[in-house]
Order: C-alpha cells, then structure tokens, then sequence
C-alpha cells in the first residue's frame, strides 16, 4: 500500500518539477516563482525545507541532481535561456549552523538563443558531464574537466535535432557493448512532421554523436522520456510520454563488418495505453526498470507492470490529491493493488510526477489548488 503526504512547499507559482538525488533522501523542487527548494528527509520521515533561493529570471523548467561521487550538486533550466550548475558549500557542524545549507552558483550556461527545456547529467561512469536541450532544437553537452573546479565548464557537443526540443534521457548502460546514447523528444504540435524521438549514439572514430535512430510512429509532441535501467540487458527499453503512454525496445542489429556508422537497431513498440484519456507529461521507472510511473492532465498516477510473457498491464492508480480512485470498472481502486515485497518501489520511480507546465506545457495531476504543494507517494516497502 503506497502513502501520500501533502508538503506545503510555498512556492509562489506552479511547481514544474520535482527531482530525488540518488539516495532517495533529498529533494529538490523548481517553479515558476524563478526558485528551487531543497528539502531533507529527516528520522522520522518527514520533509523539510533546508535551503532556497532564486536561480532564474524566468520559469525554472527541470531541475536534477548529479551523481554523489561529485558531490552535492544541482543543475536547473529556465525559459531565460541559461542553465545553472549549483553546489553545496558545507558550514561548520555547530549547533547553529546544523541542518542549514548553503549553495553557491558554479556557472551559468548561456549558449542558448531559447528556453532551455530540459536538463540531464551523464552517467557517472562517463565523468561529470550535463546535457541541455532548448527549444531552439539544439541539444549541447558540457564537460567539467576538473571535478574540484566546477565554474570550468566546456562545450564538448552541439547536436542539431531540427526540431524544438522538449525532453532527454541517457541511457544508463555502463556496458562496454553499448557506447554511450541518448533520447531526444519534441514538443513540435505540427503532426505532419514525423518521428518526434531521436536517438544519438556516440561513435569513438569520429567522437562526435551520430543519429543512430528515428522513432517514425511518434507524431505527436512528446512531454517526457525515460530510458530504463539496463540491468544488463543486451537491448534497451524507452518510455515515452505524449498523448498516451508508449513503451519501445530498441535492439541492436549485429553489424556484418566494423564500420563507422552508427548502431542500427529494430525499434519494437511492447506496449502503448490510452488509459490516461489526456496529455502524458511525465514517465519515470524505478530503480529495477520492473516498474513504470506516468501522470497525465486526468489528475491521475499510474503504475505499469510487465508479467513474465512481456504483457505490460496497469497495476495501481492513484489521484493526484493523494486519494485512492473509486469507481472504475476493471481498473485497480487502489495502490494496494501494486505487486507485493517481489517489487520495491523506489522514490525515483514518481520523479517529477507532481509537477505542472503552464501554457503549451499545461498543469496536469494534481487539482489546480494543490499544484504549489508537492505529493510524496512512499511505498513502505521500500523503507
């Protein structure tokens, strides 16, 4: 059974997105009112805001952590064009100063001539590296090359997708046999312009990206994508959101002769659902890629699961306000439904799931009254 909390986060505007680090114990919040809160989980489980402040001059769209090992860093993105790495400077452990903190702008990233939509750090194995995408259809990969001097940043890559770029994802593999890639979506209302997902792969002979594949059946603007954990799987598995929920699985094609191209691969769609009735904007899995989370503009999260043939079904809903939802016919009425200990649920699994858009990127699960306020859904399984 899943638990909801409501946080009275104070921002002053619509909440865009919602971001766990990799341990699950701090969050952090952006929004329209230009500033980003951190809140700390504490012993008891309850949430508390430790620091915030304003990052933007514009709406805040995403903001994401990096991986620990670098630190406790942050980088957000805003309609202003800029993106911001941040990071925490430690005060003495007095009793004062205890349960405060205080974080300093590294840089800024002005390259943009647009809103930067999104932004993502690498994986870990690939160093310290951030990937932005803008609505100007360009997708720019930074490198810090000195992890302890985090106002150094260098501009390594500059894609050009030819279409406004909405959302990224990495994919997560460290398998030597996948080279690094990604997934790019667009928010392109204009239908006639096919394959709204675009994947680049890295290739070590030219060390530039390469599209290595064009989603074609995606012709609808796309609100947000997720690669799955790999988990060490020999193909990989991408959730998209746009007008339904849409699952593919990519797989590689041998390669008959070494050549410098790209990797080819056979783009199946395993599952695709229409059960939100309205826009998809967020996707997210957890830590074990066996669970899927979506929310979408019907006020409602969902959770999808895939039983031991590949049959992806919906295995909980539940409503943006925190209630179980009643009275569906054939649907489950409650999160109690989920899969028992077998699944645990990690709180990555909702990331983002309670945050709005306003405009193109209209508000969508919670009810207008509590888009200022975050919804924490804890499985506690997992705990």
């Amino acid at each position: 059974m899943f638990v909801a909390r409501s946080i009275a986060a104070d921002h002053k505007d619509l909440i865009h997105d919602v971001s766990y680090d990799f341990h699950g114990r701090r969050m952090a919040t952006c929004s329209s009112d230009q500033s980003v809160k951190v809140w700390d989980k504490s012993e008891n489980g309850e949430w508390h805001c430790t620091a915030s402040w304003k990052t933007h001059s514009g709406s805040v769209w995403r903001v994401t952590w990096a991986h620990p090992e670098f630190g406790q860093v942050l980088a957000s993105c805003s309609f202003d064009r800029t993106a911001a790495v941040w990071e925490e400077i430690v005060g003495e452990s007095n009793d004062k100063q205890r349960g405060l903190s205080h974080w300093i702008k590294r840089t800024t990233l002005v390259d943009s001539r647009t809103s930067v939509t999104d932004v993502k750090f690498a994986p870990k194995h690939m160093g310290l590296m951030l990937t932005t995408c803008s609505a100007d259809g360009v997708v720019r990969i930074y490198e810090a090359p000195d992890v302890m001097n985090l106002s150094q940043w260098s501009l390594q890559h500059e894609i050009s997708c030819k279409l406004s770029c909405s959302c990224i994802s990495w994919n997560p593999s460290s398998s030597r046999a996948h080279p690094p890639m990604f997934a790019v979506g667009s928010d392109d209302s204009n239908v006639t312009y096919g394959g709204k997902v675009q994947i680049y792969e890295y290739n070590e002979n030219t060390r530039k990206y390469a599209k290595a594949e064009t989603l074609m059946t995606v012709t609808d603007a796309v609100h947000d994508i997720a690669f799955a954990p790999n988990l060490g799987r020999s193909f990989h598995v991408l959730a998209i959101a746009t007008k339904d929920v849409r699952i593919f699985k990519l797989v590689p094609m041998r390669k008959e002769s070494v050549s410098a191209g790209p990797t080819k691969f056979e783009v199946q769609i395993v599952a695709q659902f229409d059960n939100h009735n309205s826009q998809v904007w967020r996707v997210s899995w957890n830590i074990t890629s066996t669970l899927l989370a979506s929310s979408g503009d019907d006020g409602c999260v969902r959770l999808w699961k895939a039983n031991y043939m590949d049959n992806w079904k919906c295995t909980g809903i539940l409503k943006g306000d925190g209630s179980p939802l009643t009275g569906s016919s054939g649907q489950p009425t409650a999160m109690s439904t989920v899969v028992g200990s077998s699944v645990q649920t990690s709180q990555n699994a909702l990331n983002g799931m309670t945050a709005g858009r306003i405009g193109k990127r209209a508000p969508f699960a919670p009810p207008l009254r509590q888009l200022t306020s975050p919804k924490i859904y804890q499985h506690p399984a997992y705990y």
